[in-house]
């Protein structure tokens, strides 16, 4: 009896632990009740990063999760189950947005217009087109990181190792020695021409007696010719055609030596007179000077991007509150020591704010309470901001200024402990909201290359927000051999 009374009550203890199980199952599990809110469903193309009980949002907050994903035809099905009380009409959209880089999707739905009709259990809600997300983005940096990495690999080989500058300076040298040589050849052809036609000069002269010579015996032969015409006319006659030809010939050979002559004379007198690209050269003091001033223009030039220094940062930052996540794209500029350019790409979904203002009337209106009232509404959604400041750093300070976040707005960045803890102070959107936007952050680098990040953003206005996340920076001999890596292996994951 003792026996059977001992299994009884080790049957009733497991009856009631199953029963226990199954309630505290049902009590946490939040989502396992069918009946709580409205059922909707939206067909997509692709869902691929969707999972089910992933978040569905309106203006980033929770308002349901997703329920099953099949598929149906050749598009994929999603079941969402949307909170009650939360209206959604038929002019509303869907859209899947990326939240993080580590991949988190989330649905977000725009409810649409007051005006149209609800959308009631079972409805479909039509799909809107996608925004660009962290995908997009990260092909869009690893096309850019490719391209920089390609110019600044062409700038190394050309200009960037002591060979190339020796290079270029013997280039330079050889050019003026060149320079020097054609002046000094020029000089001393001159001087060649002068006695060439002073030889000339001299030939005609001592020539002349001899050529009245020659006439006398042309004279004497032409008598000659005279006595011996009885005796054979035909042949005096061919003699007389030789002869006339070749007077002739001399006659030409004297006038094309006389042409020779008065060209030399004007190529000498316009070489003298600085005429010419020759005249130039020797006459023209000032052109080598414009040579030498060119040589250090391209010297200065090469210099300078020798020096351009690049740093490139990745930083995620979570907010608290808003149950979101931040992304920043940085790449700093810096053409010498203390001076940089920032050009900065930010992921905020907060970053565009839609406020609306609607007059709601109530008919009948209750006692002591207006017919009528304004109603405001602020929306924020994800969009892609800029920067684009110009800093200065004075000691352990460094001072910014310019576009920021795609509004105007000042930096303040303090450096201690040989730069590995950092204080940002940032104030912007200065006449957007009713306090200026002032955001404190706090940076450590734990490790090399490898920051903690905390911080305060929004202090002033209703929508204030603590953060925390990390951060890593990469210098110049960091990026010569860490981008192609990166970029194949972003490649390939989005293959």
């Amino acid at each position: 009896m003792r026996d059977s009374w001992k299994a009884a009550r080790v049957g009733l203890m497991v009856v009631a632990g199953i029963g226990a199980a199954i309630a505290v199952y049902r009590y946490v599990d939040e989502r396992s009740q069918a009946g709580e809110g409205y059922l909707l469903y939206a067909l997509f193309d692709d869902a691929q990063g969707l999972i089910p009980k992933s978040r569905v949002v309106i203006a980033g907050i929770p308002v349901g999760f997703i329920d099953k994903i099949y598929l149906q035809g050749d598009k994929a099905r999603v079941d969402l189950r949307i909170d009650a009380g939360v209206p959604i009409h038929r002019d509303g959209r869907i859209a899947m947005r990326s939240v993080s880089l580590l991949g988190e999707k989330v649905l977000v739905i725009n409810p649409g217009s007051m005006r149209a009709p609800l959308l009631s259990d079972g409805d479909q809600i039509p799909v809107s087109s996608e925004s660009v997300g962290t995908e997009d983005v990260l092909q869009e940096v690893s096309a850019i990181a490719e391209n920089v990495r390609q110019v600044s690999d062409q700038l190394a080989r050309s200009f960037g190792t002591d060979e190339a500058g020796q290079r270029m300076e013997s280039a330079l040298r050889n050019l003026s020695d060149a320079l020097e040589a054609a002046n000094r050849t020029i000089r001393q052809n001159e001087e060649v021409v002068g006695r060439t036609l002073a030889n000339i000069e001299a030939a005609t002269e001592e020539g002349g007696p001899r050529l009245v010579a020659a006439l006398d015996n042309v004279q004497a032969a032409t008598q000659d010719l005279r006595e011996i015409i009885g005796q054979g006319r035909p042949d005096l006659e061919r003699g007389v055609a030789e002869v006339d030809d070749t007077l002739a010939s001399i006659h030409r050979a004297s006038e094309q030596l006389e042409r020779v002559l008065a060209d030399v004379q004007e190529v000498t007198g316009r070489t003298a007179g600085g005429e010419g690209t020759l005249g130039r050269l020797t006459s023209d003091e000032t052109l080598i000077d414009e040579v030498e001033g060119a040589a250090e223009g391209i010297n200065n030039l090469v210099g300078g991007l020798a020096r351009l220094q690049t740093i490139v940062e990745l930083r995620s930052e979570y907010n608290l509150l808003a149950n979101s996540f931040k992304t920043y794209f940085s790449l700093r500029l810096a053409p010498r020591e203390g001076r940089y350019f920032l050009i900065q790409l930010v992921d905020d979904p907060r970053g565009s704010v839609s406020v609306t203002q609607t007059t709601v009337r109530r008919s009948p209106a209750l006692p002591d309470e207006p017919g009528e009232y304004q109603e405001t509404r602020i929306t924020r959604s994800d969009a892609l901001l800029f920067t684009f400041q110009l800093a200065k750093r004075i000691s352990f300070a460094t001072f910014r200024f310019g576009i920021m976040e795609s509004t105007g707005g000042l930096g303040l960045d303090l450096h201690f402990f040989e730069d590995r803890l950092e204080i940002n102070n940032d104030v912007f959107a200065i006449g957007v909201q009713t306090f200026p936007r002032i955001r404190a952050r706090l940076l450590f680098e734990i490790v090399n290359r490898l920051w903690v990040v905390a911080g305060v953003d929004d202090a002033l206005n209703d929508s204030a927000d603590v953060f925390m996340g990390l951060q890593v920076r990469f210098t110049d001999d960091d990026l010569r051999s860490l981008l192609p890596f990166l970029g194949g292996a972003l490649s390939g994951a989005t293959n």
